[in-house]
């Protein structure tokens, strides 16, 4: 039977210093303007939770929306370029 201890020396063999990684930074600065737009659209939601939205919370939650989407898709098509840049195709 292995003793918990001689499980866990395996397990946390490299230190963790707790900072992020330069990648994981590269990530989260690529991901920042989905981030910011979440934000907005949770912002403009949160201020309906309480009353009957009017007719400009309605736009506001629309434009929120919006920007979501435009930042989604402009993340998922950068994604997508650097894919294809890193991956020759065709067949030889």
């Amino acid at each position: 039977m292995k003793t918990i201890a001689a499980l866990q020396a395996a397990v946390t063999a490299a230190p963790f210093d707790g900072e992020p990684s330069d990648a994981e930074l590269d990530a989260i600065d690529r991901e920042l303007p989905v981030i910011l737009a979440d934000v907005d659209l949770l912002d403009a939601q949160i201020m309906t939770i309480d009353r009957t939205p009017t007719e400009l919370d309605q736009r506001r939650i629309r434009r929120a929306r919006r920007r979501v989407l435009a930042a989604r898709r402009d993340l998922a098509n950068l994604t997508t370029a650097a894919t294809d840049a890193t991956v020759s195709g065709g067949a030889a």
